[in-house]
């Protein structure tokens, strides 16, 4: 637990107050230990973790079993209150890591201490299903991803999603799917040599299995900074890792090229984040084919679907009017751009 030695603001009431005071009847601080007295859910909460801290041992051991005993509805229900101190937040999460109701409360308390969170990613069950899908607390809790790959609750399916490769697997490179857009690509798209020359003499096959094999051994943080500053062959690897932090850092690696921006637009298993990265840079939708892909899309947002629509070919156009694989909403409006165009004619 949190050092007790902290000083801890917290406000009291008048009846808690009368609880605690210096020279308060032992028989009424006893019975307030006990959860005994009809105090409001607040006053009992802070009346127990003042005791809890107090130098009475058998106020101190009452007020511990007290808030281990209280229902787990009644203790959720007043913890939502958000000046708790982090020091009460830690001991229930410490004391309960598998108390499901109050746990969902504690995870979204904005007074809960990071050491609070990596503990109960290293040790709670419950934890990992309730952290695993909490982006807030995973992006803002520098050690919590790690903490709960190391947690041996962790299923597979879990581990993945947190960025996890399960080095058992048999790893090769992944090709990229060519299309018929190939004829739009941006003129330095075609660039496939490794950047600076690295690699030279060596096996491209080799190169690629080694990377992956590194990349087993990365921690979240680490992949970030290679995706940020890798070469291409470690931005092909990252572009597809689960993790969007990851991915996503691959976007904003100066290196990359237009050619590799295109090939994450025209994939279809493109997360929408890095869908949504690339709407925002203009440099990238300067180019035809990115823009195209961007449309075709299913992840796009409409908005910019619709935005772009302008840019499209007549046979891009009818291909777009006829497509099954994005929203009615841009089918229809291609439809409705074929029509106008063919009246013109």
């Amino acid at each position: 637990m949190t050092e007790t030695s902290n000083k801890v603001r917290l406000k009291v009431s008048p009846d808690a107050a009368r609880i605690l005071t210096q020279g308060a009847p032992r028989d009424l601080q006893l019975m307030a230990a006990r959860g005994a007295l009809p105090l409001a859910g607040r006053d009992l909460l802070t009346v127990l973790f003042f005791m809890l801290h107090g130098r009475d041992p058998e106020l101190r051991s009452q007020a511990q079993t007290t808030l281990q005993e209280l229902p787990s509805n009644v203790l959720a229900g007043v913890m939502r209150e958000p000046d708790w101190p982090a020091q009460l937040l830690d001991y229930l999460a410490r004391s309960r890591p598998e108390d499901r109701v109050l746990l969902e409360v504690l995870l979204q308390h904005p007074a809960l201490a990071d050491a609070t969170l990596i503990t109960l990613g290293e040790r709670s069950a419950t934890a990992v299903e309730l952290l695993v899908h909490n982006q807030v607390r995973l992006e803002n809790c520098p050690g919590l991803v790690e903490a709960l790959l190391a947690n041996p609750a962790t299923d597979r399916a879990s581990k993945f999603r947190l960025g996890w490769q399960d080095p058992a697997a048999v790893l090769e490179p992944t090709a990229v799917e060519e299309d018929d857009s190939a004829d739009h690509l941006p003129v330095d798209a075609e660039q496939d040599q490794a950047d600076d020359g690295e690699g030279e003499g060596e096996p491209e096959e080799e190169i690629n299995q080694s990377k992956y094999q590194q990349a087993l051994e990365l921690g979240v943080s680490e992949k970030i900074k290679m995706a940020l500053t890798g070469d291409k062959e470690w931005r092909t690897i990252f572009t597809k890792d689960p993790n969007k932090l990851v991915s996503s850092a691959v976007l904003k690696n100066p290196r990359i090229t237009e050619g590799e921006v295109l090939t994450i637009a025209k994939n279809k298993s493109s997360s929408e984040e890095l869908i949504r990265l690339i709407t925002l840079n203009r440099e990238w939708l300067k180019h035809y084919a990115i823009k195209k892909a961007l449309i075709f899309h299913p992840r796009t947002p409409i908005q910019n679907s619709l935005r772009y629509l302008s840019i499209l070919g007549e046979k891009d156009m009818k291909a777009l009017a006829k497509s099954r694989g994005v929203s009615q909403v841009i089918v229809n409006a291609a439809r409705r751009a074929v029509i106008l165009k063919d009246k013109k004619k």
